[in-house]
């Protein structure tokens, strides 16, 4: 394959620089930071159309993939998306002005709450995960099914080695 990508000629740079270093790293971290940030505004832009951010997206899917009654506590939803209880709760401030979610108090705790998707809040999380959907596997054409697979068992094994 003799297609050339910025990382390269960043890899060439060092190179002409310093020889003595070795950039390996460099080649596959440096893709996956610009395949990150690309696809992080490709899948902003998808989810536009539904009145929500790529976080807000995330609070959604999170109580949707849940299964019913998709309800969490926000530690819950806090501890999965990695976020502060300060930042889940201005997403969540949002959403339920939208009426895609609702907070109650939790009846198995008088000084917690829940976090539950509404109606309206689980028929956009179908809709918005297809559009993110499609526009991932479009991302993903240049990639034959196998080359799809191989990148994805690669990516696991990397992440599972850097995340222990």
């Amino acid at each position: 394959m003799n297609d050339k990508d910025p990382v390269d000629a960043i890899v060439e740079q060092w190179a002409a620089v310093r020889p003595d270093l070795d950039t390996a790293a460099m080649e596959v971290f440096g893709r996956i930071f610009r395949l990150s940030r690309a696809m992080g505004d490709r899948m902003e832009k998808a989810y536009v159309p539904y009145g929500i951010s790529r976080g807000e997206f995330d609070v959604l899917a999170t109580l949707r993939r849940a299964g019913e009654p998709y309800t969490l506590s926000p530690r819950e939803l806090s501890a999965t998306l990695m976020l502060t209880t300060g930042g889940m709760t201005g997403r969540l401030d949002k959403l339920e002005r939208a009426g895609l979610l609702r907070r109650s108090p939790d009846p198995h705790d008088r000084r917690g709450l829940q976090v539950t998707l509404t109606e309206k809040g689980l028929a956009l999380i179908d809709e918005a995960v297809g559009s993110g959907l499609a526009t991932q596997t479009a991302a993903l054409s240049g990639l034959d099914s196998e080359q799809a697979g191989q990148l994805a068992d690669l990516l696991r094994k990397l992440l599972t080695s850097t995340e222990r």
